[in-house]
């Protein structure tokens, strides 16, 4: 199928790797886009290793399964790296993004060979700076459509404005520190 985009996500139950990915197909399929968002339900409690996948594309996706041989994985959290075999099916043409506070180079050995692209971004920097509280997803968020390039940077703004003032109609400084997120998530990823 031309342009279509998967991707898997790796996090922690309660780190909202499942938001994320949900976020990510409703401000797709507000772009025009066939999209699909799905969690891979395990032991679901906090802390467990969860998985959640994304399709995206330009033509209508007849495929429901899960995503084994992705374009693009996202590691919410990085012990994940030792716990789950995160590159596993990861295409060498793709890349692979990890929440670190550590460099490509501390992080690269973790990856089991991964001879792809590799980016980082310090999720925990972001949301503590701009909404004052541990939530990896929204940055986490920003920096797959930027490493991605799924949509412009631009239009993905206005319509994450749109959905958080939606989703937090009576909370606008939910709204205001989510949007600072994203901003500075697309500028931190490396």
């Amino acid at each position: 199928m031309r342009n279509l985009t998967e991707i898997r996500w790796h996090g922690r139950g309660g780190q909202g790797a499942k938001t994320a990915a949900l976020l990510l197909a409703d401000v797709a399929f507000q772009t025009g886009k066939y999209v699909q968002g799905f969690p891979e339900y395990g032991p679901e409690r906090m802390g467990a290793p969860i998985t959640a996948y994304n399709r995206i594309s330009d033509q209508v996706i007849r495929v429901h399964s899960n995503i084994y041989d992705p374009q693009y994985v996202v590691v919410v959290d990085e012990s994940l790296l030792e716990a789950v075999d995160v590159t596993s099916g990861l295409k060498k043409d793709g890349a692979i993004l990890v929440n670190t506070q550590r460099t490509k180079e501390e992080i690269i050995p973790h990856l089991k060979g991964y001879e792809g692209e590799v980016y980082i971004i310090d999720a925990h920097k972001v949301s503590m700076a701009t909404m004052g509280r541990y939530f990896p997803n929204t940055p986490m968020l920003a920096a797959i459509v930027k490493v991605a390039g799924i949509m412009e940077e631009e239009t993905f703004l206005k319509e994450m404005k749109a959905s958080f003032s939606h989703k937090f109609a009576g909370k606008p400084e939910v709204i205001e520190g989510n949007m600072a997120a994203l901003k500075m998530a697309l500028k931190e990823v490396r």
